[in-house]
């Protein structure tokens, strides 16, 4: 009984299965449809140029050693590759071309000359470029010199120039960068496109909100176009997806970022991931994914310290070309510490009013125009926030604060909190002297006639007491 088309293709997948990852087998080999055998000849139908293309380059030899298993040494392979018509009432149109050797366009009716410049839909495409000349959809004001560097975001920010120096080729893959809202994760994705960019001119980049990447999944779904959606995303050599967290409404749209990002993956191709939290705690996204958003780096971008944000609106001013007094960039930058993007929404809006109005900016301004942003009511500062305030300004634990070590560092922190809270409250030296371990009124008398005397000595000492008095009238405004 002479073998069909189907028993001899089974036969070759049953092999193939044994030998090709799983998820390229369910990529590359579960689409293909086996049509017919002609003599040794076995004609396989695929779903595109771009997968015929795909197959000859990775997969020939695999494909010609099973076939001759099954039909013998002078077996051959053919495909018959789909081509949109463009006409749903009309027989979808047909390429019949032999492996390793490309033929005319046909259909399955007559010799039709056709001219596919780019059969894989690319959703980024430049009108009148070549294939894979696309729109890295890349904002260039995002740039490593735009992003300041402090604290809190010290190890995405290095971690996120070493993948833009060696795309691919570092232990950062992929890099997931999530912090909330306003805090850069945007940015630094795009700064690292545009540095690859810049770095590595033949590097195609493409940076894609996951609210997209799904929608434009769920566009190839209707037209049944889920093949060349993926083929076209598995062309990329960094891809940066953002928001990933999002994708936990689309179960189908992980299925195919899984088959882009292990392809990418295993072929040395870069991945940038945000998300607004770590991967362990990203709820409903499918575990396989989670698991390689582990293999590379999670780093953390935090809300920057107050000197941090007084360095970012002075660089954003210095990029503009504005000028502000000094009391006042303070004051904005103490106190708003939500995120970086109401930081500038209120400089914006400070400086918008300035120029309305025709008035220089100066503190009386920026309370009246920032009520918006800040509560501008006179605060009752407590002995806590003091304590706290210093202890963050000279770097000391706050629980050593209150203990009986005589350490210098800690002895000249705990002067100063009390000279301050003698000066901002209304507590007794008694009450004073209780917040700081159970000491008594004449300690604290003692602490401030030497911070007194200090500042009347010693010029540093003197400068960082003002300024931490400064951070203390900031705080009550």
């Amino acid at each position: 009984m002479p073998k069909t088309a189907d028993i001899v293709w089974n036969n070759c997948l049953k092999i193939i299965k044994d030998i090709v990852e799983w998820q390229h087998y369910k990529t590359w080999f579960e689409p293909i449809r086996p049509v017919e055998i002609k003599g040794n000849i076995l004609l396989i139908q695929v779903p595109s140029q771009f997968f015929y293309e795909y197959l000859e380059e990775h997969y020939v030899n695999l494909l010609a050693k099973t076939l001759k298993r099954e039909l013998g040494k002078d077996a051959r392979l053919e495909y018959r590759i789909m081509v949109d018509s463009g006409n749903n009432n009309n027989k979808p149109l047909t390429m019949d071309v032999p492996a390793n050797n490309i033929k005319t366009y046909t259909n399955n009716e007559m010799d039709f000359p056709l001219v596919i410049n780019n059969p894989v839909k690319n959703p980024f495409v430049i009108p009148g470029l070549k294939k894979m000349q696309i729109d890295p959809q890349l904002n260039p004001i995002y740039t490593f010199d735009s992003f300041i560097e402090g604290d809190c975001n010290r190890v995405a920010r290095r971690a996120g120039k070493t993948v833009a120096e060696k795309p691919g080729a570092n232990s950062f893959n992929p890099l997931v960068v999530y912090g909330g809202v306003g805090l850069g994760k945007t940015h630094l994705a795009q700064a690292i496109g545009n540095e690859v960019k810049r770095l590595h001119s033949n590097k195609v980049v493409l940076y894609v909100s996951s609210e997209k990447f799904i929608n434009q999944f769920q566009d190839h779904s209707r037209n049944n176009a889920i093949n060349d959606f993926i083929h076209f995303y598995q062309l990329i050599d960094v891809l940066i997806i953002d928001d990933v967290q999002f994708f936990n409404r689309a179960e189908r749209s992980q299925d195919a970022f899984f088959a882009i990002f292990n392809h990418l993956h295993q072929s040395g191709k870069q991945l940038v991931l945000s998300s607004d939290k770590p991967p362990k705690d990203l709820d409903g996204l499918q575990e396989r994914l989670l698991s390689r958003f582990r293999w590379g780096l999670s780093a953390d971008l935090q809300m920057p310290d107050y000197d941090t944000r007084i360095e970012i609106l002075d660089r954003k001013m210095k990029n503009d070309g504005l000028d502000m007094p000094k009391e006042v960039v303070k004051y904005v930058s103490y106190n708003i510490n939500s995120n970086i993007r109401e930081l500038e929404g209120a400089l914006i809006s400070l400086l918008a009013q300035s120029s309305l109005n025709k008035r220089e900016i100066d503190l009386e301004l920026a309370k009246k125009v920032l009520r918006n942003f800040v509560k501008t009511s006179s605060k009752e500062i407590t002995i806590e926030t003091i304590q706290k305030m210093v202890c963050e300004y000279f770097d000391v634990p706050y629980d050593k604060l209150l203990q009986k070590t005589r350490k210098r560092e800690i002895v000249q922190a705990r002067q100063i909190s009390m000279y301050l809270a003698k000066a901002f409250t209304k507590n007794s030296l008694k009450t004073i002297g209780e917040h700081f371990g159970g000491r008594d009124h004449t300690t604290v008398i003692h602490s401030c006639q030497t911070v007194k005397d200090l500042m009347d000595t010693d010029s540093l000492f003197r400068e960082n007491v003002m300024e931490l008095q400064q951070k203390v009238q900031l705080a009550a405004m």
